[in-house]
C-alpha cells in the first residue's frame, strides 16, 4: 500500500506524508475559513456568558423589586445551570440528528425565547419558568460550540480555535458586567428588565450567521456524504495532504473503506448512534473509561474550584471585602470581566505552543495560591473592627489573580480538552456528560454558596476552594496525558492505561517514529526501481 499512494497522489518519488509532518515548526498560516467557522459556532457561548454576567448584578435590583429572600436569589441564579442538563442531555442525540450547524441555531432560538420571557416577567415565578426556558438554550449551546470547533478544526490550530467558546463565555460575562452599570440608573423595576431582556438581540445575529457556515465534515461522513466531506475538509485544513489524511482518518473510525471515494455511501445503523450508550458507560473499553473518567473530571473541577462563585457573586464578595457603594462594587466586578476576557484571549495564542498539560498545570498551581491569601484576607477583614485598606487591595488582587490564572489555563483546556479526547463515535454524547457534570457542580456551587459562606464564614468559604483546587491538580498531574499536535483519531490509542500513561505515550512516539522510517525506506526503495 505505501508503494501505491505516492503515484496515485502524483508525487513520484516523494514519501507517503504522516500527521507529523503538519505539525512541524514551520506550520502554515492559520486557515481562514476555518478560524470564521469557529467563531461563528462559539458565538453561541456569549449566550451563557452574558446571562452569568448580568445575573450577578440584575440579582440585587430583583431582590429590592420582588423582595425575595437570600435563599430564592441562590435558586434564582443557580438554577439555569441545572435546567441546561436537559439541553445538554438532549444536544448529543440532536447534533447526530440534525448536524452541528442546526443545533447550533435551534440553541439561539431557544435563548431568544427565554430572554424575552425573563425580561417580561411579572412576579418570581414568571421569572424562573425564563430561567427554565433559557437553561435549554444554554445546555445545548455549551455543547456543541466546542464539538463543532473540534470536528472542523486542523490539527495545527485546533487548541487555539477549540478555546473560542470559552472566550466568548468570557466576552459574554464581560458584556454583562457592562450592562449591569449601564442600566443600573434606570428604576430599579425597569433596569433588571433591561439587563437580561437585551440578552434576546444577540441569538438573532447569531442564528442568522450560522447559517452561513458549512456542516461538520464529521458528522458528514456519519452520515455517509462523503462527497460533502471533502470538499469541507479541503477548505479548513492547512493543505490538500492534511485534507486527505483527515478523510481517511474520519472514514475509518466511521467503518468505511478506505478506498471508497463514492459522493454518497451507506454508514451502518450502528454508526448514527445505537449503542452509543451502552459503549460508553455499560460496556467501555479501558482506554474509553479513561477518556470518561479525565472529561468527567476536568469539567468538575473546573467548576468545584470557586470560578462562578466569584463570577457570579463578585459584588457581594466585595461587599465582604469591605466595598459597599453598588456604583463601586459594579465597577469592580467589571474589573473581573476585563481581567478575566483579557488573559483567556493570552490563553488562546499559548494552547497549541506550549501544550494543554503545561498551562493547565500551571493554571491550578496559581488559583491554588490566589485562593488561599483570599481567604486569608478576608478572614482578616471578617475579625477586624476597623477598615484595613490593605486586605481589601489584597482581596482585590487576589480576586483578579485567581481569574486570571483561571482563565489562562483551567478555563479554555477544559473545553477542548474534553472536546478532542473522545473517539468520534462517541463524541457527542461523551461531550454532553462532561457538560452535564459541568452544570450539577455549577448549579450546586452557586445554588449554595450564599449559605456556605454564613455557615462556614466568606474566609472559609474560599479555603475550601483552595483544597479542591488543591485535589484537581493531583488529578490532572497523574491522570491527563498532553494531547496537543495529535489527530482526534489518535486519542484513543493514547488513553487506556490510567497512571501509565507516560509509558504509553512514549510507545506511540516510538512507533510513529519508527513507521516514518520504514515509509522513507519502502519510498526510497520504490525510486530505485523506477530508476
Amino acid at each position: 500500500m505505501a508503494d501505491q499512494k505516492p503515484a496515485k497522489n502524483g508525487f513520484s518519488g516523494q514519501t507517503p506524508n504522516v500527521i507529523a509532518d503538519f505539525d512541524s515548526p514551520h506550520k502554515p498560516k492559520r486557515n481562514k475559513f476555518a478560524l470564521a467557522c469557529s467563531c461563528l459556532a462559539s458565538m453561541t457561548s456569549v449566550l451563557l456568558g452574558y446571562d452569568i454576567g448580568v445575573m450577578s448584578g440584575a440579582a440585587i435590583y430583583i431582590k429590592d423589586d420582588f423582595k425575595i429572600s437570600d435563599v430564592q436569589v441562590e435558586i434564582l441564579v443557580g438554577i439555569l445551570n441545572v435546567y441546561s442538563l436537559l439541553g445538554s442531555a438532549a444536544a448529543g442525540r440532536t447534533s447526530d440528528w440534525i448536524g452541528r450547524r442546526l443545533t447550533i441555531v435551534f440553541a439561539s432560538a431557544i435563548f431568544f425565547v427565554g430572554a424575552l420571557l425573563m425580561g417580561f416577567s411579572t412576579n418570581y415565578a414568571f421569572l424562573m419558568v425564563g430561567r427554565f426556558v433559557a437553561g435549554i438554550g444554554v445546555g445545548y449551546a455549551l455543547m456543541i460550540a466546542p464539538v463543532y470547533t473540534a470536528e472542523v478544526a486542523p490539527a495545527s490550530s485546533r487548541g487555539f480555535l477549540t478555546s473560542f467558546p470559552e472566550v466568548f463565555i468570557n466576552a459574554g460575562i464581560l458584556l454583562g458586567y457592562v450592562s449591569n452599570y449601564a442600566f443600573s440608573k434606570l428604576p430599579t423595576h425597569l433596569g433588571w428588565r433591561f439587563m437580561l431582556g437585551i440578552g434576546a438581540v444577540p441569538s438573532v445575529f447569531l442564528a442568522t450567521g450560522v447559517l452561513a457556515m458549512p456542516e461538520s465534515p464529521r458528522w458528514l461522513v456519519m452520515q455517509g456524504r462523503l462527497g460533502e466531506a471533502k470538499r469541507v475538509l479541503d477548505k479548513t485544513s492547512d493543505s490538500l495532504e492534511e485534507s486527505q489524511l483527515r478523510l481517511a482518518d474520519i472514514k475509518q473510525a466511521a467503518g468505511i473503506p478506505e478506498e471508497c471515494d463514492d459522493e454518497i455511501v451507506s454508514v451502518s445503523k450502528e454508526h448514527h448512534g445505537e449503542g452509543v450508550w451502552r459503549d460508553l458507560l455499560l460496556h467501555p473499553t479501558p482506554s474509553v473509561r479513561h477518556i470518561l473518567i479525565a472529561a468527567v473530571g476536568i469539567h468538575f473541577f473546573q467548576q468545584s474550584s470557586g470560578i462562578d462563585a466569584v463570577v457570579l457573586y463578585s459584588p457581594r464578595i466585595f461587599e465582604k471585602a469591605g466595598i459597599t457603594k453598588d456604583t463601586d462594587k459594579l465597577l469592580a466586578t467589571m474589573a473581573v470581566g476585563f481581567t478575566k476576557t483579557l488573559f483567556i484571549l493570552v490563553a488562546t495564542f499559548l494552547l497549541d505552543k506550549i501544550g494543554r498539560r503545561k498551562l493547565l498545570l500551571s493554571s491550578v498551581g496559581g488559583m491554588i495560591v490566589s485562593l488561599a491569601l483570599l481567604g486569608v484576607a478576608l478572614t482578616i477583614i471578617d475579625h477586624s473592627d476597623k477598615k484595613l485598606v490593605w486586605a481589601i487591595a489584597l482581596c482585590l488582587t487576589m480576586i483578579l489573580a485567581y481569574v486570571a490564572f483561571f482563565s489562562i489555563g483551567m478555563g479554555p483546556i477544559t473545553w477542548v480538552y474534553s472536546s478532542e479526547i473522545f473517539p468520534l463515535r462517541l463524541r457527542a454524547q461523551g461531550c454532553s456528560m462532561g457538560v452535564a457534570a459541568n452544570r450539577v457542580t455549577s448549579g450546586v456551587l452557586s445554588m449554595t454558596f450564599l449559605s456556605l459562606y454564613k455557615a462556614i464564614t466568606i474566609g472559609g468559604a474560599f479555603f475550601l476552594f483552595a483544597g479542591i483546587a488543591s485535589v484537581a491538580f493531583v488529578f490532572f498531574y497523574t491522570l491527563l496525558p498532553e494531547t496537543r499536535g495529535r489527530t482526534l483519531e489518535e486519542m484513543e490509542e493514547l488513553f487506556g492505561t490510567f497512571f501509565k500513561w507516560r509509558t504509553t505515550m512514549r510507545e506511540l512516539e516510538k512507533n510513529k517514529v519508527d513507521k516514518k522510517q520504514g515509509q522513507i525506506q519502502m519510498g526510497t526503495t520504490t525510486t530505485t526501481k523506477k530508476n
